[in-house]
């Protein structure tokens, strides 16, 4: 099955759109791969960068894993002193979806404000009916 890779950066409380609906359908994904990266790995960093089903009216500022519109969230904690590193968790659902998806980032460093760098692969695959039906439903529920 065909992998469509996206890259951003993506600035602190802000959202990107990754457009991947269709006139029908038809077309479904599923995330197999999400990573972050700071853009400067000689500052302190901590943040949150988390992947939707729906559009965010606000970024939050927590992981919600009983939200059912979260496809994905990441974190990463960046240290420059010399007991510090670089730690970084990411965790994804293994939902096929067929609308489009929304990125945020929170970034809780001192040095607030700062953007993160994202890379995405997802995994595209052709839907039949009923599951582009499921799929559109899903997203319809999930707008309500």
């Amino acid at each position: 099955m065909p992998i469509k890779t996206f890259r951003g950066l993506i600035a602190d409380g802000d959202q990107d759109t990754i457009v991947l609906h269709t006139n029908n359908g038809s077309t479904g994904y599923r995330i197999v791969k999400f990573q972050i990266l700071p853009v400067d790995g000689n500052t302190a960093y901590e943040g949150t960068v988390q992947i939707f089903k729906i559009e965010q009216t606000a970024v939050p500022s927590e992981i919600d894993m009983q939200d059912n519109t979260l496809l994905a969230a990441a974190t990463i904690q960046q240290s420059i002193s010399t007991q510090g590193g670089f730690i970084d968790a990411v965790v994804f659902d293994n939902e096929i979806f067929n609308q489009d998806i929304y990125i945020v980032h929170d970034e809780k460093s001192a040095g607030a404000g700062a953007a993160i760098n994202y890379y995405m692969e997802l995994e595209q695959r052709k839907l039949d009916l009923s599951e582009s039906t499921v799929a559109t439903l899903k997203n319809i529920r999930n707008n309500d």
